[in-house]
């Protein structure tokens, strides 16, 4: 019997129209599994080497401490061999972070700040099932109660400039009242009140003390692995030509303080149609501007030359 399974282990049996055909193959031993020659072009997963100096804002991630270097371990992991998305966030970030970068200095919030950006949306216009919304993920209240226009007609969460003012207001008020960058960074997921009351419950008062929640607690850990890995491709196996990532295009500002009934036309005026003119302005959210207060806004329009259209 032990015979006929040795036999079978290592004989393959194929039908083909009919006819029977034996093909023997070397079947793996004790001594030899673990030890095959690899393949031309086979895929290696790797174990990731720490850091050193992992921070945010300057903030150092004490990834001495077992339970952060196993947590800092896995959001480098994930996001590492996530490749996909990782050249994706290379990719957008090449286009969206010129935009960012300046507006946080202007508000004297460090730039490691645009790596929560990259975790909360992809630096896409994204929308959550709690209803928050665009690059910085604000909910309508908070965008309301920070000067945005939000409602059916225009949604000023979706302009990524306007939004990202708001996101440096809300984070410098964390900071002033949480004492540090990796606290209020942390309060942008979980709000203020949420961290002030578990820092008070637990008796800490740092990030990397606390017991938090799946979301929340992996928080950190996203932003400063996205970082680590976005501002070292090579180390991490991406590989890209600048040619291949993307690039913002140029445009110019006209100005709006009337209604405008119909945007289709509107666009044609400037050489663009409908689709571009909303690429450029997604937070223009129906086909038309109501604008009874005569309020005065400012559309992008792109320069010529970016774009082809048809007539």
């Amino acid at each position: 019997m032990q015979i006929l399974k040795n036999i079978l282990a290592i004989i393959g049996l194929v039908c083909v129209s009919g006819l029977f055909i034996f093909s023997v193959q070397k079947a793996p031993s004790d001594e030899t599994i673990g030890k095959e020659s690899p393949l031309v072009n086979d895929y290696n997963v790797y174990a990731l080497e720490m850091p050193e100096g992992l921070n945010f804002a300057g903030e150092l991630v004490p990834v001495e401490n077992p339970d952060i270097h196993e947590r800092m371990d896995r959001e480098l992991l994930v996001n590492t061999y996530w490749q996909s998305n990782g050249l994706l966030m290379f990719k957008r970030a090449q286009k969206y972070f010129p935009i960012i970068e300046p507006i946080l200095e202007k508000n004297g919030v460090p730039d490691d700040f645009k790596y929560l950006a990259v975790i909360e949306s992809g630096l896409t216009n994204a929308v959550s099932p709690a209803g928050a919304r665009g690059f910085w993920q604000i909910m309508k209240a908070t965008g309301r109660e920070n000067g945005l226009e939000v409602n059916s007609n225009v949604d000023e969460r979706y302009h990524l400039e306007m939004a990202t003012e708001v996101a440096c207001k809300y984070l410098k008020k964390a900071k002033e009242q949480l004492g540090s960058w990796t606290l209020a960074a942390a309060a942008y997921n979980a709000g203020n009140a949420g961290i002030s009351r578990r820092l008070e419950e637990q008796g800490v008062n740092d990030y990397y003390d606390l017991l938090l929640g799946e979301e929340t607690g992996r928080y950190m850990f996203r932003i400063v692995a996205l970082k680590e890995i976005l501002s070292n491709p090579s180390k991490y196996g991406f590989n890209f030509n600048k040619s291949d990532l993307y690039t913002y295009i140029p445009t110019y500002k006209v100005e709006v303080d009337t209604a405008v009934t119909d945007f289709a036309s509107f666009a044609k005026r400037f050489g663009i149609n409908y689709k571009i003119l909303k690429i450029h302005n997604p937070w223009l959210r129906e086909p038309h501007l109501n604008n009874k207060s005569r309020k005065l806004y400012t559309i992008e329009i792109p320069k010529d030359g970016y774009y082809k259209t048809n007539p």
